[in-house]
């Protein structure tokens, strides 16, 4: 059996085990061998009697919440692993596009504002929000210089982001009542409790895709952890590369924000773990990244929901308060190793 079948089929396994756990572990305890019988009778109608409450649970509530949060956790580590690489900037992350805030005012204008006189739902208004921002960002970013310079789109990307945060602020402040400024605060963070199939069939296939695509580009972007005059040198078409790579990561980012709302730390925290530990051959610190984010994410939701009992925190918060002193400790590592 080769090396590279038997990574696959340990990473097959680490997430299988992640996602039962994910789907087992909750307010009320269910055990592994329901979460199995429950997955045989739906996917090859196995027969087995069940509770048709704990089915439910599982079926309707836990498996789809866990599915999304793998897929927004392995997606948003992709996205990561590329902004870092590209922009040699090792605080680079997904939102570092303006697009979680843009997101946030998009969500916030259907909500408040009545956008597409209800037409329309919150995550498709996110999506349009950070599809614009991400817009506005590369625009600025051309013609304060190069949308392929780095230093560029980092800067247009701060600016992007606070004039879209402050939009957002603004439109709570004078449009909200008390409970609607606490429902779009909670999604802010970062919330899982909405989502369903619908949401499993989107979310899954496009961080399947970013993944692909990423991998299919491994050996450019290899190439473009030593510059993109580097690169080039090599062969890589620079321009046409990046302007992929970071259009990919937007679109992922920009699925994943209208999905589940901004969850920050994991496409900053989890590709300098997983770097710290394999190197920087991107060959195997994509899906070693991918997996990392996916457990991670579902860890969180698992914590969300049963760290205070009765009430569910947003998973945004759980993110960060393990991912900052978990970053803390990688950078100390780091130091310590050089």
């Amino acid at each position: 059996m080769s090396r590279r079948l038997i990574r696959l089929l340990l990473v097959l396994l680490t997430l299988s085990v992640a996602l039962i756990g994910g789907v087992a572990i909750g307010e009320t305890s269910i055990e592994p061998s329901v979460v199995l019988q429950v997955l045989a009778n739906k996917l090859w109608g196995a027969g087995y009697l069940l509770d048709p409450i704990d089915e439910g649970i599982v079926w309707n509530y836990r498996l789809t919440r866990a599915l999304v949060a793998a897929a927004c956790g392995a997606g948003l580590a992709t996205c990561g692993v590329i902004l870092q690489s590209l922009l040699r900037n090792p605080l680079a992350d997904p939102y570092l596009l303006g697009i979680s805030a843009g997101a946030s005012t998009g969500a916030v204008m259907v909500a408040l504002l009545g956008v597409g006189a209800g037409a329309i739902s919150l995550s498709v208004g996110a999506f349009a929000g950070a599809v614009t921002a991400f817009v506005l960002v590369i625009l600025l970013a051309r013609v304060s210089g190069s949308a392929s310079g780095t230093g560029q789109i980092i800067l247009a990307g701060i600016a992007g982001s606070q004039l879209f945060n402050a939009l957002t602020a603004f439109l709570i402040t004078r449009s909200a009542s008390s409970e609607q400024a606490r429902g779009i605060m909670f999604w802010l963070l970062g919330n899982l409790g909405g989502v369903r199939w619908p949401s499993v069939w989107l979310a899954v296939p496009v961080a399947l895709l970013g993944l692909v695509v990423c991998l299919w580009h491994r050996r450019a972007l290899d190439a473009f952890t030593f510059g993109a005059d580097s690169a080039a040198s090599l062969g890589i078409a620079v321009r046409r590369v990046q302007i992929l790579l970071i259009g990919c990561a937007a679109l992922v980012t920009a699925v994943m924000v209208s999905i589940v709302g901004s969850i920050g730390f994991v496409g900053l925290v989890i590709p300098h773990a997983a770097r710290l530990l394999l190197g920087t051959g991107h060959a195997r610190l994509l899906p070693a990244s991918a997996l990392g984010g996916a457990v991670f994410l579902i860890a969180a939701d698992v914590l969300s929901r049963t760290l205070i009992k009765g009430q569910v925190i947003p998973v945004g918060v759980i993110t960060a308060l393990v991912g900052a002193p978990v970053f803390a400790l990688i950078l100390v590592g780091r130091r310590s190793a050089r």
